[in-house]
């Protein structure tokens, strides 16, 4: 109970005199503390944040992080501080064992920029144990004839401090027969042993009791101590003897299990029951009873369990020779144990930053691994490398056992969007051994493609008349990035128009890029619209691409032909053509003009003589329109020929348009003249209008020609020196061949004045003047002077010099 006490005690006085954290920069650049073992929890290590050089509010904009390494965390980081703490309680016996320096690795992980340091924790030892001794009282048999000198091992004892405040000596009670010898072991523990110095009399004193302390130099000094009992025996004078006095053999670590490792020997002089001995360990710990057996026979020393040379590499015991008299020898026996390569290198993942941008630069950190080996000379010596090698990314090494993963080469997310990055690790143990750990890496998209359509112009084409809304054609575009930055919308790209807006005619489905058109497109109006396309991402900032877009008006039939020759008279009248009687067959009479507005084959005319007067007379030429004779005119033939000729066009449902020519058949003007009342304008099925007009205008001319040829004879009655015609008849070979000869030109005498006529001669009808007068004064005017000069007329010339007058 007082030790217990005593031990607290120390402690509490260690804790509040040892502020011994002491902190420096170590010359590779890592940070070093020390503090010693036993710390409350939340107890102060160290300034993180000053050592490293960062400022508090780093600590938390950086995710300043400890890397966390085994099962236990025993330190804690306090981001509002950038202190280092106590985070569980440590015992430097129970972490790092016999080692003098316990040092415990501390890593901090600051990220943006990535960033690793590196630093150490040395956990001072502590007086805080006692040397205890296995048992607090053993027995030791020693015959009386024993020689003086012999040695007898005694039981060592245990100390778990290191340094000063491990074991350090021993000390034994005053005794005259027996001497204390402490001797030093390879591994540098003590080695108590007692040796003989006076002769042994068992009538003298049969027991000996002795008192072996150990003790350490802490502060205090601690001490234990085991009572040892001496019992002399009577009889056998010759003690076995060991072939050699200490036995050392090295064995490798994966040794099977049953495998013999060493053999001791021990002979004894006597005979007969004196000279049998057995074989047996002295007082053999715990740990290394259960990795050996002792065959008390043989001596055979027999591996029990696995060996592992990371586990302890040198095993160091006594054994004992007894024959049955009670003689006993000692020898001790070192195992070294040798390393092979039986441990897989293993890698920790103590960091991975993914996903990554793909606009990362060179060397950016993917990943911080901690590569380790329990083995240790070249088979604890591990290389590592990436598979496979033709990854954008590198190791490298940054302190010890750790490796960062960075960027070797620039990144396309579009040409590779993840990767799986295996790191290998390969130990130099022979044959090697390897592990491998797969870091996935996802690469984020950065907007740095533009949307590209798949043509590089686009031709569309759509029917004019076609309905207003119906879809013209799609239109696509790519974009290879990823979610948003791939998403595409499509717009049209208003030009310079003048007129009306290109939004009126066509719009896009700015999803689908669906073409639609707005209206109905005329191709008489316009035959082909161009415009572009924008194609834009939703990356930010946006990336566009345009195209350009030709759409084309396909015609359709939608126009009749247009008449321009013969054209149809506005104020009522109707044009007639004159053809001579004695024309040949083949004679061209006259043309029918057409044009229509559509375009191709929907322009292309045909002309055909759809109704005649006489059929077989004319020939209509089938894409010329010309009207020509078919064979000579007859006297049956009837001076006014009526022709109805169709004028059609191509179009699958073609349309067609008519025009009805009238001519006019005769060799003289008096037969013109008897049949032109007879002229009459083609016949309007929707009005009898014309009809009863034609037959007004031809009695009133009948009467209006009556009146010329008796006025023309008064007057060239009164000038007889002067004649005015010097032929007797008139023929038709001087008219043009398209001359219009109309109702019309009758109708304007009806208008006019026979008080003031003037002639010029070499001039048409339409020259003719009458100014003033009515068509009632005009019949007076006729019938008075038909009264007075009727004897003195020649009606003949007369009339041979009017219709001269008149075909002028």
């Amino acid at each position: 109970m007082a030790d217990t006490l005593s031990r607290q005690d120390f402690k509490r006085r260690v804790l509040r005199c040892c502020i011994l954290v002491t902190v420096w920069e170590a010359v590779s650049g890592q940070i070093h503390y020390s503090i010693p073992e036993e710390m409350e929890i939340g107890s102060f290590v160290g300034n993180i944040a000053k050592d490293l050089g960062l400022d508090l509010k780093e600590l938390s904009d950086r995710g300043v992080s400890l890397v966390a390494r085994g099962r236990t965390q025993y330190f804690g980081l306090n981001l509002k501080n950038g202190h280092l703490f106590v985070n569980e309680r440590m015992d430097r016996e129970q972490i790092c064992g016999h080692i003098a320096k316990c040092v415990l690795n501390i890593e901090v992980l600051a990220e943006n920029p990535v960033k690793l340091y590196r630093g150490e924790v040395e956990i001072k030892d502590i007086n805080d144990n006692s040397p205890s001794f296995p048992e607090n009282e053993s027995a030791l048999e020693i015959s009386e004839y024993t020689a003086r000198g012999t040695r007898f091992p005694l039981e060592k004892a245990h100390d778990p401090d290191v340094g000063l405040n491990s074991l350090q000596n021993y000390k034994c009670s005053q005794d005259s027969y027996f001497i204390l010898n402490v001797e030093t072991g390879d591994d540098g523990v003590k080695y108590p042993e007692l040796i003989l110095e006076t002769s042994l009399d068992r009538e003298q004193q049969a027991v000996h009791n002795l008192i072996l302390t150990a003790t350490d130099c802490g502060d205090p000094v601690k001490t234990g101590s085991t009572i040892i009992r001496i019992v002399v025996l009577d009889g056998n004078d010759n003690a076995p003897e060991f072939t050699q006095s200490v036995y050392k053999v090295s064995v490798k670590e994966d040794i099977p299990v049953g495998s013999v490792v060493l053999r001791v020997t021990a002979s004894d002089r006597d005979e007969g029951i004196n000279a049998q001995i057995k074989y047996s360990f002295l007082k053999i710990s715990e740990r290394f009873d259960k990795k050996f057996k002792l065959d008390p026979e043989t001596g055979d020393i027999q591996v029990t369990a696995k060996l592992d040379f990371e586990e302890l590499v040198f095993y160091e015991f006594d054994i004992q020779a007894r024959d049955e008299g009670g003689l006993s020898a000692y020898c001790k026996v070192l195992i070294e144990i040798t390393d092979v390569n039986n441990h897989i290198p293993g890698i920790t993942v103590t960091s991975a930053f993914s996903p990554i941008a793909e606009d990362s630069l060179l060397g950016a950190v993917i990943a911080i691994l901690n590569v380790h080996d329990r083995d240790s000379g070249e088979n604890g010596e591990v290389t590592c490398s990436i598979i496979p090698e033709n990854l954008p990314f590198k190791l490298e090494r940054s302190f010890d056992n750790f490796y960062t993963v960075v960027t070797d080469r620039a990144l396309d997310r579009e040409q590779v969007s993840e990767y799986n990055v295996t790191v290998v690790a390969t130990d130099r143990g022979i044959p090697p051994l390897s592990s491998n750990k797969t870091v996935f890496i996802e690469i984020l998209d950065k907007n740095d493609n533009r949307p590209v359509f798949d043509q590089k112009y686009y031709t569309a084409y759509i029917p004019e008349n076609s309905t207003p809304g119906v879809s013209v054609f799609h239109m696509k575009a790519n974009d290879v990035d990823w979610r948003e930055n791939a998403r595409v919308t499509y717009s049209i790209i208003e030009g310079d128009r003048s007129e009306v807006p290109l939004s009126s005619y066509i719009s896009i489905n700015s999803e689908t890029g669906a073409l639609y058109a707005l209206r109905s497109f005329d191709y008489e109006q316009f035959r082909e619209i161009r415009f572009q396309v924008q194609a834009q991402d939703g990356g930010s900032p946006p990336l566009s691409s345009n195209v350009s877009v030709t759409l084309f008006i396909l015609d359709q039939n939608d126009n009749s032909p247009h008449i321009l020759h013969p054209s149809f008279p506005t104020d009522g009248s109707t044009g007639v053509e004159l053809a001579p009687r004695s024309s040949e067959p083949g004679y061209l009479v006259t043309k029918v003009v057409a044009v229509d507005a559509d375009s191709g084959q929907n322009a292309w005319l045909s002309y055909q003589l759809l109704k005649a007067t006489e059929p077989g007379l004319f020939s209509v030429g089938l894409h010329s329109g010309e009207i020509r004779t078919a064979r000579s005119f007859v006297d049956k033939d009837a001076l006014k020929q009526s022709l109805v000729v169709l004028v059609k066009d191509n179009g699958q449902l073609p349309l067609s348009a008519t025009a009805t020519v009238t001519v006019v058949v005769a060799d003289s003007i008096p037969e013109i003249l008897s049949d032109l009342s007879s002229l009459s304008a083609p016949a309007d099925p929707q009005s009898s209008l014309t009809l009863y007009l034609v037959i007004s205008v031809a009695s009133v001319s009948s009467l209006f020609f009556t009146f010329i040829l008796v006025f023309l004879a008064l007057r060239l009655r009164r000038w007889r020196n002067s004649q005015l015609f010097d032929s007797s008849s008139v023929t038709f070979s001087g008219v043009p061949v398209s001359q219009f000869v109309g109702i019309d030109g009758v109708r304007a005498f009806l208008h006019t004045s026979p008080q003031e006529t003037v002639l010029y001669k070499d001039c048409g009808l339409k020259e003719f003047c009458f100014q003033g007068g009515s068509a009632s004064n005009t019949l007076t005017g006729i019938n008075s002077a038909v009264n007075k000069q009727t004897e003195s007329f020649d009606e003949e010339t007369s009339t041979r010099n009017a219709l001269d007058i008149f075909l002028e």
